[in-house]
């Protein structure tokens, strides 16, 4: 029987494509697809998939959330993580969160297929780039992501960075995350005290610098 592939992404066209190329393989088959968290969760009860392809930002909330998630309803679905973002920020947040891997919507589907086959068989997928730098910090060479400390930041303080950084109001943020506007006031001054910084114009001038940097 196929390994059955669950597809996590907000984007119904690269959903769609990535279902039609996986399953051209003998070996796998997509089981189902989600736009967010909560059709996820459903789907997970519903279609038992081997593998769960999450991307981080979704409709309802953060991917390395989810994963979390999946890790602690069935710890034996293997999770990998699929998405624009930079490799040298998000690959150990997706490792902590319980993913198996990290990949960069850059590369051709052939990796993604490449990486659902080496977790399945228990190994993790990292890119070259990347494991050489978790390497290099583990054997005592850490490189510093940013002097500021962005490490530091929980998911969705990060996010909320990230659309700062975009140029999104508070209003807008709380929108596009679904949260109220106190929630992200409250985050973006948990932001600023992580980092240092001491007024609004200071935190955007930041998130620009770093979105301009890691995007």
């Amino acid at each position: 029987m196929p390994t059955q592939v669950l597809i996590v992404d907000d984007h119904p066209v690269l959903r769609e494509g990535l279902t039609v190329y996986i399953n051209t393989q003998p070996d796998l088959a997509v089981c189902g697809q989600a736009a967010d968290t909560c059709q996820a969760m459903k789907m997970l009860e519903a279609n038992r998939p081997d593998v769960v392809v999450v991307d981080i930002q979704l409709t309802d909330g953060n991917g390395l959330d989810l994963a979390e998630r999946i890790k602690a309803h069935d710890k034996t679905i293997q999770v990998l993580v699929y998405s624009n973002y930079h490799d040298r920020l998000y690959t150990q947040r997706a490792l902590q969160a319980g993913a198996s891997g990290y990949i960069n919507k850059r590369h051709e589907a052939s990796r993604l297929v490449e990486a659902i086959r080496r977790v399945l068989h228990g190994g993790i997928f990292l890119s070259e780039e990347t494991a050489d730098l978790l390497l290099t910090s583990a054997v005592g060479g850490r490189r510093q992501l940013r002097a500021c400390g962005i490490a530091g930041l929980t998911n969705r303080e990060l996010d909320i960075f990230r659309l700062v950084g975009q140029g999104l109001t508070t209003s807008r943020i709380a929108e596009t995350l679904q949260r109220s506007v106190h929630t992200v006031e409250a985050h973006r001054t948990n932001i600023k005290e992580k980092l240092g910084l001491k007024t609004a114009a200071e935190l955007s001038r930041s998130a620009v610098q770093w979105v301009l940097e890691y995007g």
